[in-house]
């Protein structure tokens, strides 16, 4: 019977606030040696400004030259970010002032419950300073369209300037929480006080409007006055939810690419049920943010991160004397899948697609080509994951009569659209290593809501945990150079 265990976990996934959960791994610092850390058969994870992530477990068999089996995705997806000084006031209304993350359809943010989620950096009680995760649960935002009787206009366009700011409230209505009765917008300017210590740039509650500020310090459990700044983006307070008839569909925010992170995650722990007694490789999943906007920053794909890590790994003398050229025979020797969600043909627009490569819902994981390499996937590549994904765990939805396997599906662009790229080929630039780029198909991209299927969450998972376990072998099976 088919189950959607693995869609329900990934709700709890993507509509959690922001936590962190490792499987018993141990945290690296890049500002630290790893020389007496990092052993055979070990287990670790390793961040970069607490919005990447690196997590990898090493086969007891695995030295300097061995392969690496890797999963990369991107943990960013389009959105409103709240700008540096956000403070707003236009005709009794308050609002807040946001500037665009990404290539997002922008249209689909308007008349939305919006919140928002980041962090802020706190005094902390030692003299220092700290950074707190924060996330606000109830609608405090919301971007007004304007009546069809004040503006007829046949195709939705607005100003992303002047007419994408969210209002946060009433200028009257914050004057009666605070007991003032006087002009909002003088209030706001305040009265300078000469007698305070310099300070190089106005303090968050100046920048901000008081209120969203001493938000912002109840959630890090903090005064609003050890707020020192914050990165804080919107976020639609709708939650995720199982839809379709059947239970077959999964409606949601970030799909792209929350999706395949979780599938990456969950795929890696579950191929770590079983010993790493005989692994002679290092399974990998490494997750960057920036990818939505050209990964080209210190914890970008484009970044030294993923490099840093492997050639730390390469430099461990696990087995005596490391060889000169233990790092490139490694590079040589791994493979890396680059998971981006993927296009599914949608019923309304089906002349945007490739005739044969119209992937479905529910039918499996998708191996996207390009014959310009914004997708980095080759045919060798193609055998290896067709390999890996006949060796895997059958899942529950499959009406398959054998007794492992999960389906795959092929897309092509069309050769008089545009197509999209991911962080495949520059990291397989970077690194030399074998790429394929595949993921979930999936309706509505960079959409404030998305659409996928229920039953390919289990598909990536198993198609992910069989990477993992059949690498080593599989990748010694196929020769080219």
């Amino acid at each position: 019977m088919a189950s959607i265990k693995y869609a329900e976990d990934f709700l709890r996934f993507v509509n959690a606030s922001p936590s962190r959960k490792e499987d018993h791994a141990r945290n690296l610092r890049e500002q630290q040696s790893w020389g007496d850390s990092v052993k055979q058969g070990g287990k670790y994870f390793i961040t970069r400004n607490a919005s990447s992530i690196i997590a990898f477990a090493v086969g007891n068999k695995w030295k300097p030259g061995s392969p690496i089996g890797m999963i990369g995705a991107h943990t960013d997806s389009p959105c409103l970010r709240v700008k540096p000084t956000s403070k707003k006031q236009s005709d009794g209304f308050l609002q807040v002032g946001v500037e665009t993350y990404g290539g997002g359809l922008w249209h689909t943010w308007f008349d939305r419950d919006l919140s928002i989620a980041g962090r802020a950096m706190v005094k902390g009680q030692s003299g220092g300073f700290q950074q707190k995760l924060v996330k606000i649960s109830k609608a405090i935002l919301r971007i007004p369209t304007l009546a069809v009787h004040l503006d007829r206009q046949e195709n939705f366009s607005f100003n992303k300037e002047s007419q994408l700011f969210p209002i946060a409230g009433l200028a009257a209505a914050e004057l009666n929480r605070r007991g003032e009765d006087k002009d909002y917008e003088k209030l706001e300017k305040g009265d300078s006080d000469s007698s305070q210590p310099f300070e190089p740039l106005k303090a968050p509650t100046e920048r901000h409007h008081p209120y969203l500020v001493e938000l912002i310090a109840k959630e890090a459990g903090v005064a609003a006055a050890d707020v020192v700044d914050f990165e804080m983006v919107l976020y639609d307070t709708q939650q995720a939810c199982i839809g379709g008839l059947n239970d077959e569909l999964i409606f949601s925010a970030r799909l792209d690419n929350l999706m395949m992170s979780f599938c990456s995650v969950q795929g890696l722990i579950e191929s770590l049920s079983t010993p790493l007694d005989e692994e002679s490789t290092v399974r990998l999943i490494s997750l960057f943010d920036h990818e939505e906007i050209g990964s080209t920053s210190a914890q970008g794909a484009e970044s030294t991160f993923l490099p840093a890590v492997i050639s730390r790994l390469t430099r461990l003398p696990f087995s005596g004397e490391v060889g000169s050229s233990a790092h490139e025979e490694t590079l040589s020797k791994s493979f890396l899948i680059s998971a981006d969600m993927a296009h599914s043909v949608n019923p309304n627009y089906p002349a945007k697609y490739e005739t044969d490569h119209r992937p479905e819902m529910n039918k499996g994981t998708t191996i996207k080509v390009n014959a310009n390499v914004r997708y980095a996937t080759n045919s060798p590549g193609i055998v290896l994951l067709q390999e890996v994904a006949r060796r895997a765990k059958k899942s529950s939805s499959s009406t398959s009569t054998s007794a492992n396997g999960v389906p795959l599906q092929l897309f092509v662009a069309r050769n008089d659209t545009s197509c999209g790229s991911t962080i495949g080929p520059m990291l397989s630039a970077a690194l030399g290593a074998r790429t394929l780029d595949l993921g979930n198909a999936q309706l509505s991209m960079h959409s404030i809501r998305e659409t996928c299927g229920s039953h390919d969450v289990e598909h990536a998972v198993r198609l992910f945990e069989s990477f993992f376990a059949h690498f080593g072998e599989v990748g010694q099976s196929i020769e080219v150079d």
